[in-house]
């Protein structure tokens, strides 16, 4: 069930509604049974998936605290588990093609590896790492074992982060589920009206640049360097609009109900730093990858080379955890790569952190941002360097008039950058919440919900698009 879907908001009302008329003693109930027929309008049967790997997790992370002797082995057992299942459906095709690649390329005779039609369960990779953020807690103490296995399984299960996060820990979520909440007015309101944000940027900003940014993508090759230019500018606020539309839909949905997730994005276009874009790109993987892999690694507490390494692998992984495709791998490699060079030079040049440095470095991130965007939108590393090839190329024509007929979209596609280049710029500059929805004048606040209203409605791309991230 998409969030951009009539289905949804007549679930998600349901939904709020029995949550609300249910006694509190059992709404982790009702909250379950709904986030598991979320899940199963997608493909059914994964739900036993899901369910195989919450069972592991759970009875592990339980004999973790009565067996201290054994911690470390139950740990690695359910590590292992979640581990594998993301092998098998997601790596296993990935690594059997490059396989049979080097079988034959080293004339080796030997009967290939079978290649598995399997359809990757949708948010994966999402679920599985908030279920070994539990287990790890759990194993280094800072999380007391959730004896209630149904409360574990809507932690892991939760309808609005399931399937593209925030990523949750288990200290900022798991306790919601005890508490009481009462409706709200206040937190209703704000709750749909960061809903309606995140709606905004899905189907008006996303879903609209996705058609130029398809149309270019399909043949690159037959294209203007300013139609490559301008589809590799509109897939940066497309994936920027697609994921943190998501983010801000889950967040306001969870919200109506009087739970807290995390803020997921801070501006990242604002960022002056490929340092400071992780900070603020998907932060919840991002502390993620720190808390887990990147400090337990050593951090930056090791010699050059140990924490050069470091940084490569977390980047690598991130990279892969994206998806079983070299193009994702080197996406990764090359944010690690500049974030080493500018750790580098930054360390040999001091300056002053002022307005006149900062927008360089804005626009400077968001170049470098845009062109490993390029890597990850590509179906290929050839089509990548075949992309960026073509748009350095001299025989390149500046401008072909056949690929910008469709005005209007393209009206309407730098509208909605504009809108978000605005409201984020507003926050980072004036600290104030985006636009004004959030205005303390009640009559400003109605006029602003109204007008974002009706240009989702007129502007927004009602077509059932999938969000980018489903498919991780």
């Amino acid at each position: 069930m998409l969030f951009n879907s009539f289905g949804f908001l007549i679930f998600f009302v349901v939904a709020t509604l029995l949550y609300y008329l249910t006694n509190t003693a059992w709404r982790w109930l009702l909250l379950l049974l709904a986030s598991c027929f979320f899940y199963m309008t997608f493909i059914p049967v994964y739900i036993l998936v899901l369910f195989g790997i919450i069972i592991i997790d759970y009875t592990a992370a339980i004999f973790m605290e009565r067996m201290q002797d054994r911690k470390k082995f139950l740990l690695l057992l359910s590590i292992i588990a979640n581990v594998a299942v993301l092998a098998v459906f997601k790596y296993y095709n990935f690594f059997v093609e490059n396989i049979n690649g080097l079988l034959v390329l080293w004339h080796v005779k030997f009967a290939m590896l079978p290649l598995w039609k399997i359809i990757l369960p949708i948010g994966l990779s999402f679920h599985t790492f908030q279920a070994m953020s539990y287990t790890i807690e759990v194993y280094r103490g800072n999380q007391r074992a959730e004896k209630h296995f149904g409360i574990y399984a809507l932690y892991v299960m939760f309808y609005p982060q399931l399937v593209a996060g925030p990523i949750e820990g288990p200290r900022q979520l798991l306790h919601q589920f005890y508490e009481r909440h009462v409706p709200d007015f206040d937190g209703i309101a704000a709750g749909l009206k960061t809903m309606m944000l995140g709606f905004f940027m899905k189907v008006v900003v996303a879903d609209r640049l996705a058609i130029f940014v398809d149309y270019v993508y399909a043949h690159p090759a037959v294209h203007s360097r300013l139609g490559l230019v301008i589809a590799a500018l509109f897939y940066s606020f497309q994936i920027y609009g697609d994921f943190a539309g998501y983010s801000l839909i889950a967040i306001g949905a969870a919200k109506v109900m009087g739970f807290r997730l995390s803020d997921n994005f801070h501006q990242p276009y604002f960022a002056s730093s490929l340092a400071a874009f992780w900070k603020r790109w998907h932060i919840s993987l991002s502390a993620w990858f720190k808390k887990y892999l990147y400090i337990p690694l050593g951090g930056n507490r090791v010699n050059k080379g140990h924490h050069l390494f470091n940084v490569l692998l977390v980047f690598l992984i991130s990279g892969l955890w994206h998806g079983a495709s070299y193009t994702f791998i080197v996406w990764g490699l090359l944010h690690g790569i500049f974030v080493l060079i500018e750790s580098f030079v930054k360390k040999r040049i001091k300056k002053k952190d002022t307005m006149v440095s900062y927008m360089p470095g804005v626009v400077y991130t968001f170049v470098l941002v845009t062109i490993c965007w390029i890597f990850f939108r590509s179906p290929s590393l050839h089509a990548a360097f075949s992309f960026i090839s073509r748009i350095i190329s001299p025989s390149t024509p500046w401008l072909i008039k056949e690929e910008f007929e469709e005005r209007a979209l393209l009206l309407y596609s730098f509208f909605g950058i504009a809108c978000i280049i605005i409201a984020d710029g507003k926050t980072v500059f004036f600290r104030e919440k985006q636009l004004f929805l959030f205005h303390k004048n009640a009559l400003v606040r109605l006029v602003s919900c109204i007008t974002l209203l009706i240009l989702i409605l007129m502007l927004g791309v009602f077509d059932g698009g999938q969000f980018i991230y489903f498919q991780f």
